[in-house]
């Protein structure tokens, strides 16, 4: 019997198409893994949920070194024995652990590339 239960989360930046750094996450259970990338919008508003970014000068400050350590050090671990299969209960898990209207605790791309994952 195959067990659905997250084993594993990783989490790295990649480039996207227009050069610019984005996360990028596997999901891992039993029978292997799924991964996702979230590269940013064209065009963010005052609304939208937060996509963290480091600021600085590496990448313009459009880094996301932050994101992917909230991923391996945050998300990882409050996830980990979770079932695949129950969407729902991960993202209301990840909105949670975030615990602010915008995702700006973890991060938006952070919470989307591990929900996308997921979904997959």
């Amino acid at each position: 019997m195959v067990d659905f239960k997250i084993k594993k989360i990783k989490s790295r930046w990649i480039l996207d198409s227009r050069g610019n750094p984005t996360v990028e996450t596997d999901v891992y259970a039993e029978d292997g893994f799924e991964r996702a990338a979230v590269p940013s919008g064209a065009s963010t508003g005052i609304l939208e949920a937060l996509e963290l970014r480091d600021g600085g000068k590496a990448f313009l400050g459009k880094h996301v070194t932050k994101a992917v350590s909230n991923v391996n050090n945050i998300i990882a671990k409050e996830l980990v024995g979770f079932d695949v299969r129950d969407q729902r209960k991960i993202d209301e898990h990840l909105i949670a652990i975030d615990g602010t209207e915008n995702k700006s605790k973890l991060g938006a791309n952070a919470i989307l590339s591990v929900s996308l994952a997921v979904a997959k």
